[in-house]
């Protein structure tokens, strides 16, 4: 018989920086983030036993899976997205999927100025989505786009907050652009805690995915963005 106390899985796996954590809905029971060098098919279900058993619990006391859908790493999507639909199927549970920036975004201390939240896109190119703070939180308002840090530094021409994954030479690049305010490294992570808490007030509202037929976030150009 299955828990009746909620358990919500959260996995986010889109980069070379890899998340998950375990929430009842009031608490943050467990959460484990790390960079993995391309070894997330072999490390991730593995970190996930080990902190369900630190639990003591397993995975058939789980009640709701929610996952990142990207953009990111094709192969790296494809581990933490595969193993989101095949614990949902196997447990008939809930799903719920949560765009990979909007976990970055969502994160961050409310302001007046525009948000440009980014994560790696591979041979030195950042994807990127704009935000704003409206109604309590920060909201989309822009489609995605992949940029070098250059070309990036050219479009702001206004006081915009960043955050995101960059490197410590884009860092320095941003940290000299007279209109952006960067964020902490801190508030630069993707957190499973953070998915976990979106994906949580997601499956109360009823807005899931089917786990048959959801796909990742690929932005497609004219040369594939490798992992």
């Amino acid at each position: 018989m299955r828990n009746p106390q909620p358990l919500l899985l959260a996995l986010d796996t889109s980069t070379h920086w890899v998340s998950l954590a375990l929430y009842d809905g009031a608490n943050l029971l467990c959460e484990h983030t790390w960079q993995s060098r391309d070894y997330h098919t072999v490390e991730l279900a593995p970190t996930l036993e080990q902190a369900l058993q630190r639990l003591g619990m397993s995975a058939h006391q789980l009640t709701c899976i929610t996952v990142a859908i990207g953009p990111g790493s094709f192969t790296g999507l494809r581990v933490g997205i595969a193993l989101a639909k095949g614990l949902a199927i196997a447990g008939r549970l809930p799903l719920v999927g949560v765009p990979s920036l909007d976990i970055l975004a969502t994160a961050q201390p409310p302001l007046s100025i525009p948000l440009i939240a980014a994560l790696r896109a591979g041979r030195g190119r950042l994807a990127l989505r704009r935000y704003e703070f409206q109604h309590g939180t920060w909201q989309a308002c822009s489609d995605y786009q992949v940029l070098t840090v250059e070309q990036l530094c050219a479009t702001i021409d206004q006081p915009t907050y960043l955050c995101g994954e960059f490197d410590a030479s884009e860092r320095q690049t941003l940290a000299n652009h007279p209109n952006v305010q960067l964020a902490s490294p801190s508030l630069c992570l993707r957190r499973a805690g953070r998915l976990a808490e979106i994906g949580w007030a997601n499956w109360q509202a009823g807005v899931l995915v089917d786990a048959t037929t959801l796909s990742p976030i690929y932005l497609h150009y004219h040369e594939p963005i490798p992992n």
